[in-house]
């Protein structure tokens, strides 16, 4: 009966230290943030407040007479007296946003944005190979009204001649509309725990692949990439980090974590939206280059690769190196 008595109560100790094992380098974080609190904006105050009360729910509910339970709450109460000292938001907001908010919630997603990149290049490259193993892939893939009519331009000696039939406004709006449309699709098919988000990268994935090797099966291989480069920079970069936020709202399901399975569905959810939001700007440009720049074939291979170049350093700069600058020796376990 002692022995029945005394194993319950060990394994609530050894669970309550794992608890505090796990999280508490996030406490230490969310610490931080209250004591430098003004080099912190609203929206930050506000995730470490939603961070913290669901730890201290929990720690309640298991072991409400914990030093922990106690040490949770009073951060708690700190982060809650200063939320109600910053409802009113500064006009800085939309600064912070572009400048703060978006590169840490690139950082969390790291992992999402590295699982999104390897899908789509492993899809890449399903589409080159099945490209030069089938003729017919291409025309199953791309359809073939669009294969017919690119032939008919290298007949003509115009192969890229798709980007001038139309005028660059409409065309601009279009363009920005079905960017918009393709990564809001791959993000939100993250509710499917992720398959959905993965599919869709499977299917932009072959269609590229395969897209890019039927010019090069007509010898137009760097012609067309200078060409569909210059504005797929931004374009198939957008998919991919579109898909890092697929993921971030997947990941919630299938690994909630310490966190219930709700609480932390919804909060891949919102780092999602956020990924998204951000990637507004890219979706511009990648519409406005196609649009207005890339019909331009007479171009020098110097002007085109240099946006291409200069398209992917921003890209990178932002999504990948300013989040690790930013973050830059923070524990891992904020995630």
């Amino acid at each position: 009966m002692q022995i029945y008595y005394f194993c319950p109560k060990l394994h609530k100790i050894m669970k309550e230290i794992s608890f505090i094992r796990q999280n508490i380098e996030k406490w230490k974080s969310l610490q931080k943030t209250v004591d430098e609190a003004l080099l912190h904006n609203p929206g930050e105050l506000a995730d470490a407040y939603i961070e913290i009360t669901t730890d201290l729910s929990f720690s309640r509910s298991h072991y409400p007479k914990s030093r922990i339970t106690i040490y949770l709450n009073n951060l708690a109460s700190a982060l809650h007296n200063l939320l109600h000292k910053s409802k009113k938001e500064k006009y800085s907001r939309l600064l912070t946003f572009w400048t703060q908010e978006i590169p840490d919630v690139m950082y969390l997603a790291r992992r999402e944005l590295l699982y999104s990149f390897i899908v789509f290049a492993v899809c890449v490259a399903i589409g080159v190979v099945s490209a030069l193993n089938d003729n017919s892939f291409v025309r199953l893939i791309l359809g073939n009204g669009y294969v017919d009519m690119t032939l008919r331009n290298i007949e003509n000696g115009e192969p890229m001649a798709v980007y001038g039939n139309s005028r660059s406004t409409s065309m601009f709006l279009m363009i920005a509309y079905n960017n918009i449309k393709v990564s809001f699709i791959v993000f939100v098919l993250g509710l499917f725990t992720g398959f959905g988000t993965g599919l869709a990268l499977f299917q932009n994935g072959v269609m590229l692949g395969a897209f890019q090797t039927f010019f090069f099966q007509y010898n137009l291989g760097a012609e067309s990439m200078l060409a569909i480069w210059l504005h797929g920079t931004f374009e198939i970069s957008a998919i991919i980090i579109a898909g890092a936020a697929g993921f971030c709202m997947g990941n919630g399901w299938l690994f909630p974590g310490t966190y219930s399975r709700g609480y932390a569905f919804k909060r891949g959810a919102k780092r999602g939206l956020k990924i998204i939001a951000g990637l507004i700007p890219v979706f511009l440009t990648a519409a406005f280059i196609e649009s207005f720049l890339t019909r331009h074939t007479e171009y020098s291979t110097g002007i085109r690769l240099g946006i291409i170049l200069f398209s992917a350093i921003c890209v990178i700069t932002y999504y990948v190196i300013l989040p690790q600058l930013r973050n830059n020796g923070k524990s891992k376990t904020t995630d």
